[in-house]
Formats: structure tokens, C-alpha cells, sequence
């Protein structure tokens, strides 16, 4: 299915920008208590931080979206391709960086669509790779039979041919050590699906373990054609990480393992990615934002006595990078509104040319003022 984007008007992504007024009929009301019909979904990379360090005045924008009180006045959420951490974990450190409380389910992270796979391979052997601890991802999201492709390797002696030339490691040697009985026999028992959940850190050893397994049908050794299910939690080629240049992402490493795949496999990888722009995240993201409204914020609307079933006006999608952020809210379309930050990826003087957003400003702590006046909304604080 295609999608197609909304026709929206252009705001000028002028430096100075004409001053928004409100109507008369729209009189600010001061902590939000008109009501929120809309959202904002933030990307986190580039945007909010760099690295560890938050950037553009984060700290301070995302303080003007709660009340007096502590309470949440907008609802909002972390919208990013990242991951490798439970959501629960990535909110405890977000709230500690950003001096705000975050919720888990303000954090929708590349991976978090997994957990719709559950039902599928629920009680099935499955291995999951990338920075972080993925296999812990897995497991918080109820999936039974998991392991890092780190433990699936150790119990294949000489699987990374190069394994001894690798100095470097992420614990000591003497702690690094193959289980002496494996957790599940893989042996004998077929890897049903593998998910790439963040970054991988070794793409030369889970290259060549991904192929064995995809190539074997997922039963190391066995002559079958059956290729299982292969997941990337996005596809990003490149990102904005603490390095002042863009760093290559999770899309970079799909296509070195797809070139690998292709030219040794009589058949070609098949795989399906999520994370932004996939529009099925935008929706997703639409949905939750909705929960929060109902459940965080104050005064939600009320439709026919049901809370927070009245639509948005307005969503915001804050980013860095033209073809995930942009292109993502452009082709989720009404009521995405797409603002373009200069602290990440992209640098430009002016709007990106194939990907232009409706508002381009300096710093994420530009474009909530900008949100907050049209929306005609006076912050607490």
C-alpha cells in the first residue's frame, strides 16, 4: 500500500519568521487548561541529545510542557530510532539527563513494534543482536526463548574465524566465557526468527552468524531453503551521535548484510524494517499520544462523555534528519506538521530540498516556543 502525503501549506523556514497572533476567540489560557488537541513526538538523537549531553535547550523546552504542579500539561513523547535498552530503562535515564519525569510509555523506541510479534513466536527460539542488551529487550516484551546472537555464537566453537585477533570487549576475559551447557539445544533446535534490535557493535561475526542461520533455515548445518523471518528494528543509514559527523546506523548494516546474503544464497534476503519513516509508526504514535492526553494531561477533551476521544488538530514531529523524520510525517500525513531542527543531521541554511519541512529552526528549544504560540498556549514554567 502507498501512502500519500497531505497537501500542507509551507510556514517560511526563514530565521525571521513573522510573528504568530492569536485570535481573539483562542485567549491563552496560562498551564494548557484550554486543553490539548495536540502532541508532540520528539526524536531523540540530535534533537535532545548528543550522546549523554543535552543539546538546543532541551531541558528547558520540555519543562514548558508541564504544569505548576509537575503534571503533565501536553502530551508528548520520545519518538526515536533508537534502542538496545527496555523502555522502562531509557525513561529512567532520559528523566535523570532532562531534569523531567518521563513515563516508559512516553518512549516509543526502533524496536517497540516487536512486542505485536509476540503472539507469533511467543514459545519459539529466536536470537536477537546489537548494542545494548537486546536479548533483555526481548524478554521484557514476553518473548520466552531468547538469545543474544553473542550466547548463540559461544556455543559454536570457530563460528568467527577472526574471534581471537579481537581485542577489544565489552567485560573481562576471564568472565567472558562460553555457557558449558547451552541454555537451549541448538543443535537440534531451529532458530525461528532473528531481530536486529539496535546498532550491532560486531558486524563482521553477526554478518557471518546471520547468514549461517538464514541460510540453514535456522539449524546450523542443515541443508534448507527456508529463510526465517528477519527483523530490523529501523533502517537508518546514517544518524547524528556524539562524533560532530553523521555516524552509520542499523541501515547501513542491513545493506552490508544484504550484499554478503545475496552474492552466497542462491536466494535473496528477505527481511521487513520498522522504526520511522514507516507511517505505521507515525499512526502509532498518534494512538499513544491519545493515551497520554486521557490519562496525563490536564483537562482532556471530552466527546460525548468519553475522554480524549476527540482528534488531534495538530501533531508535531520534532526531528533532525530530512528522509526519516520529515519524509515519515509527510507521508503519514493530516495532522503531522514536521519541524526541522539544525542541531543533527541536517545543517542546511535553508529548508532540505527533497524532503522540506514545514517549519526549519535552530533548536528544538525554538520550536516549542514556535508550537506553544500558535498554539495560543502560555507555559507554567
Amino acid at each position: 500500500m502507498r501512502f500519500h502525503a497531505s497537501t500542507i501549506s509551507r510556514v517560511s523556514h526563514l530565521r525571521n519568521k513573522a510573528p504568530i497572533s492569536c485570535q481573539a476567540s483562542a485567549k491563552p489560557q496560562s498551564n494548557h487548561k484550554q486543553g490539548c488537541n495536540f502532541g508532540i513526538a520528539f526524536d531523540i538523537d540530535g534533537v535532545i541529545l548528543r550522546g549523554r549531553v543535552p543539546i538546543g535547550g532541551s531541558p528547558q523546552a520540555l519543562r514548558r510542557l508541564y504544569g505548576d504542579s509537575g503534571e503533565l500539561s501536553v502530551p508528548y513523547l520520545f519518538l526515536t530510532n533508537g534502542g538496545g535498552v527496555p523502555e522502562t530503562k531509557r525513561a529512567k535515564e532520559l528523566s535523570e539527563l532532562l531534569e523531567v519525569n518521563i513515563m516508559a510509555s512516553q518512549v516509543v523506541q526502533g524496536h517497540s513494534p516487536f512486542r505485536n510479534l509476540l503472539k507469533k513466536f511467543e514459545n519459539e527460539l529466536i536470537i536477537a543482536t546489537g548494542k545494548g542488551d537486546p536479548a533483555l529487550v526481548m524478554s521484557e516484551y514476553g518473548f520466552k526463548k531468547v538469545l543474544s546472537l553473542e550466547e548463540f555464537a559461544s556455543y559454536f566453537e570457530n563460528i568467527d574465524p577472526v574471534s581471537q585477533y579481537k581485542k577489544w570487549t565489552s567485560m573481562p576475559l576471564s568472565n567472558k566465557k562460553a555457557p558449558s551447557v547451552p541454555i537451549y539445544d541448538v543443535s537440534s533446535e531451529r532458530v525461528m526468527a532473528a531481530f536486529v534490535v539496535s546498532d550491532p557493535v560486531d558486524w563482521g561475526r553477526d554478518i557471518q552468524v546471520l547468514c549461517d542461520v538464514l541460510r540453514s533455515g535456522g539449524l546450523l548445518g542443515d541443508a534448507n531453503n527456508y529463510q526465517p523471518p528477519l527483523y530490523f528494528a529501523a533502517d537508518d543509514l546514517e544518524y547524528q551521535a556524539a562524533f560532530p559527523y553523521k555516524r552509520l546506523g542499523m541501515g547501513a548494516f542491513r545493506i552490508a548484510l544484504e550484499s554478503v546474503f545475496n552474492r552466497t544464497s542462491a536466494k535473496s534476503l528477505e527481511y521487513v524494517t520498522y522504526g520511522k519513516p514507516n507511517p505505521f509508526v507515525f499512526k502509532n504514535a498518534e494512538i499513544i499520544l491519545s493515551q497520554l492526553r486521557s490519562s496525563s494531561c490536564q483537562n482532556p477533551y471530552e466527546n460525548n462523555g468519553v475522554l480524549g476521544s476527540q482528534p488531534f488538530k495538530t501533531l508535531y514531529m520534532i526531528g533532525d534528519n530530512p528522509s526519516v523524520d520529515v519524509k515519515g510525517a509527510q507521508q503519514a500525513g493530516h495532522p503531522w506538521f514536521s519541524i526541522l531542527t539544525r542541531t543533527g543531521v541536517f545543517r542546511g541554511k535553508d529548508n532540505h530540498t527533497e524532503f522540506p519541512a514545514d517549519l526549519v529552526v535552530d533548536s528544538v528549544e525554538e520550536a516549542v516556543d514556535y508550537i506553544l504560540k500558535r498554539e495560543c498556549v502560555e507555559s507554567g514554567s
